[in-house]
């Protein structure tokens, strides 16, 4: 199994990743948008598998919004 440093992006993945988020975001519309995004976090969290990890994230995320 891949630890948390080894499975860095880098740029350019992260790149895809925000587009491909985007177009998905798009894809569910303004209605189901927060319900994909709610969908899509726990979904990686269970492929995380370390839900002290993934709450240190949300925090992360939620810095300067």
């Amino acid at each position: 199994m891949k630890s948390k440093k080894d499975s860095e992006l880098g740029v350019a993945g992260l790149e895809s990743v925000y587009d491909a988020l985007a177009q998905a975001i798009d894809e569910a519309g303004p209605e189901k948008a927060e319900l994909f995004l709610v969908k899509l976090a726990l979904l990686n969290a269970e492929a995380l598998g370390d839900a002290h990890f993934v709450s240190e994230q949300m925090q992360v995320a939620l810095r300067d919004l």
